[in-house]
C-alpha cells in the first residue's frame, strides 16, 4: 500500500516558517481540488495521479519519496 506523508509535509512546512499552513492554501498555490487534498490527508489507500504529486512536489520543494512512502500489508 502508498502511504502519502502530506500532513508530515503540513507540519514540516509550518515548522519552518513559524505560520499554520491551511488545506485552501495548499489547495489555491497548486490549483488542487480542496477534497483531493483532505482525502490524501485523511483516506487510508487512497490513490492519485502523477499531476497531484508533481504539484505538491513543487509547492512543497520536494521529492517524492518526501511525499510517498511504500507500506508492505503484511501478505508478502
Amino acid at each position: 500500500m502508498i502511504r502519502f506523508k502530506l500532513g508530515e509535509m503540513i507540519e514540516k512546512k509550518q515548522f519552518l516558517e513559524g505560520r499554520r499552513v491551511t488545506i485552501n492554501e495548499i489547495a489555491t498555490a497548486t490549483g488542487l481540488n480542496r477534497m483531493t487534498l483532505s482525502k490524501l490527508l485523511n483516506q487510508k489507500g487512497y490513490g492519485t495521479g502523477t499531476d497531484t504529486m508533481d504539484r505538491l512536489c513543487g509547492y512543497f520543494a520536494c521529492r517524492i519519496e518526501d511525499l510517498m512512502e511504500h507500506v508492505s500489508d503484511g501478505a508478502s
